[in-house]
This record gives structure tokens, C-alpha cells and sequence, in this order.
């Protein structure tokens, strides 16, 4: 009889035992009580006991104790990993402690646009919140490769900013080599100077390796580029003018104005993309020396001075007919 009852004891602790593990289980995988997603920052060096409590106070799991007992009894407490993590709603504590183990943390984007200065792209930088670290000085012209970057919280403004500088030497030792024979660019530094202008002289990707083989041509033939982003940038730094280039402004003595120096200007006007570079080193073969605007957005392109004449006169007349009559 004692036995029996010995062994009817045993049973019954074991059957509350897996019936306790069963419930736990459960209670781990169900739904969270999360309303929306939730972004949640677990800080380096954070106990197991700090997270739980985290995940708690943000709504993320019920209890606190219950998760960490939960993570204790799987085993998974010691491979938690810090950083900011977006957990869905109604994120169970299983997919949770998942997305911890695994680092599953919330990717954030700074963009910088084709054709902005490096003055320009700093202030991007400097103004986004989830880079951390003191702001940074703006690098040498030219040197940023405009792109999308991905970044985790806490990555810091110098960090960013190396990447981008690695990304444009990068791009550079690539597409160098690989360049047309025959071209008047003597170095990587030089064939970044004219994307630069090709990228300011057109929005249309359609128009760059155009553009790009005029201004191979005016080179090779020692014609002056004769752009007037090249005059803007002396003038400005880069900035928009806020109104057409004036006489005098071509006539002021200016180091960057390719209507006054041969050759390429002494550094970059912008950050070229990697379509501007690919353009300058790889340019399509054309007879074409001219472009000037069509009045539509793109422009038109010339052979020769007469021609290009021509073109000039009918965007001359454009304009005249768009300027409002005020009289």
C-alpha cells in the first residue's frame, strides 16, 4: 500500500510538473500584449533582469519575471544583443527573444543626392537623429559617394561619412581602369572633376553620357567647357543663385568658371553618382561640341557654332515668351 501511494505521489508531482512546463509553454508563444508596433532600445551591457524589465515597462511582454524565467530556462540569457529593435504587434515572447538572439535590430537610411555639395551632404548627415556623435566638417569636394546608406542606431557621424568616402575610392579603382582609351583625363581626380560638372548640367540620366562625350570633345580639341554650374559653384560654394547668371557675374574674376580657365576647375563642384563617373570614363562616340537648354527640361545639342546658334535664339525666344507681361 505505501507503495502504491509513494508511487501515486510521484505521479502526481510529475504530471503538475509537465503540466507547469506545458502551461509556460504556451504562455511564451502566445500573442504579446503589444497594441502596434514597438520600438524598443536595449542599451549595451544590459542584465537579463534590465532587458525584461525593459520589455515590460514598453509593453512588449506582461511580466518581467515571467520572461526572464522564461529566457533562463531556455538558456538564451547570456546571447541577448543590444541595439533598437522594432517588435511587432502582438510579438510573442518566443519571436521576441528570437529577435534578440538573432540582432534582428531596426535598420535606419540617410540618403544623399546626386550633385550635392560636400557642404551640403554633411548637413544631411549632421541633421539625422539617429546617428550619434558630435557633428562633422564637411570633407573635400567630390569625395562622397551619393547614395542610399543603412545604419544601425548608435553608428556614429564619422562612421557614416567614412563609409561614404570609401564608397566614391572605391567606385573610383573600379571604373578607372576600365575606362576608354584615348581619354584627356589624366588621372581618377581629374574624371571626378568633370562628372561633377556633368551632374550639375543635367537632371536627365538620359543626357549624362551625352553631355559627358561634348566635354571629352572640348577637351581634346583645348576648347573651353564653358559651364555655368562651374561659375556658380566659384561664386556660391555650390548654393543655388536664386536668379539667372548676370553679365557681371561672368565678367568677376572667378578660379572655378570654365568661360575663364582651360581645362577643369581646380577641384569637384558637387558629388557625382556613379552614372556621371561611368559617363566621363566610358562616353559614347559623337561629333557633338554644344548643348544649351530647350526650355523643356533637357537640352539641345550642336555640331557646330552656327548650329548651336540657332539653338540658343529659339531658347531666347522661350524665355522672352514666358517672362509675364507686366505692363
Amino acid at each position: 500500500m505505501r507503495i502504491l501511494i509513494v508511487l501515486f505521489l510521484i505521479a502526481a508531482v510529475a504530471a503538475g510538473i509537465f503540466g507547469a512546463a506545458r502551461w509556460e509553454e504556451q504562455n511564451f508563444t502566445a500573442p504579446g500584449p503589444a497594441q502596434a508596433e514597438t520600438v524598443v532600445v536595449i542599451e549595451p551591457g544590459s542584465s537579463l533582469r534590465a532587458i525584461a524589465t525593459r520589455l515590460a515597462d514598453a509593453g512588449v511582454v506582461k511580466e518581467a519575471m515571467f520572461y526572464r524565467i522564461g529566457v533562463m530556462r531556455r538558456g538564451t540569457g547570456s546571447a541577448l544583443q543590444a541595439g533598437e529593435y522594432a517588435f511587432p504587434a502582438h510579438v510573442s515572447m518566443t519571436d521576441a527573444t528570437d529577435m534578440l538572439v538573432q540582432g534582428k535590430v531596426l535598420e535606419h537610411h540617410v540618403t544623399i543626392a546626386e550633385g550635392l555639395t560636400s557642404k551640403a551632404a554633411v548637413a544631411v548627415v549632421n541633421a539625422e537623429p539617429a546617428l550619434a556623435g558630435d557633428a562633422v566638417a564637411a570633407p573635400p569636394e567630390g569625395s562622397l559617394l551619393p547614395e542610399t546608406y543603412v545604419f544601425r542606431r548608435g553608428t556614429t557621424r564619422t562612421e557614416i561619412i567614412a563609409r561614404m568616402r570609401k564608397s566614391q575610392e572605391t567606385l573610383l579603382a573600379e571604373l578607372w581602369p576600365k575606362r576608354k582609351a584615348g581619354l584627356p583625363l589624366q588621372s581618377p581626380a581629374e574624371a571626378l572633376k568633370l562628372a561633377s560638372i556633368v551632374e550639375k548640367e543635367t537632371g536627365l540620366a538620359a543626357e549624362r553620357p551625352r553631355i559627358a562625350a561634348i566635354f571629352i570633345n572640348r577637351l581634346q580639341r583645348g576648347m573651353r567647357l564653358e559651364s555655368d554650374p562651374t561659375i556658380i559653384y566659384g561664386l556660391t560654394g555650390g548654393a543655388p543663385l536664386g536668379h539667372s547668371l548676370r553679365q557681371s557675374e561672368l565678367a568677376q574674376a572667378n578660379p572655378f568658371s570654365t568661360y575663364q580657365i582651360a581645362g577643369l576647375p581646380p577641384t569637384p563642384i558637387c558629388n557625382p553618382g556613379r552614372d556621371a563617373i561611368a559617363a566621363v570614363l566610358n562616353p559614347p562616340m559623337t561629333d557633338e561640341l554644344f548643348f544649351v537648354a530647350d526650355g523643356s527640361g533637357g537640352h539641345a545639342f550642336a555640331k557646330t557654332a552656327a548650329e548651336h546658334g540657332r539653338n540658343v535664339a529659339r531658347l531666347r525666344i522661350l524665355e522672352r515668351q514666358q517672362v509675364p507681361n507686366t505692363r
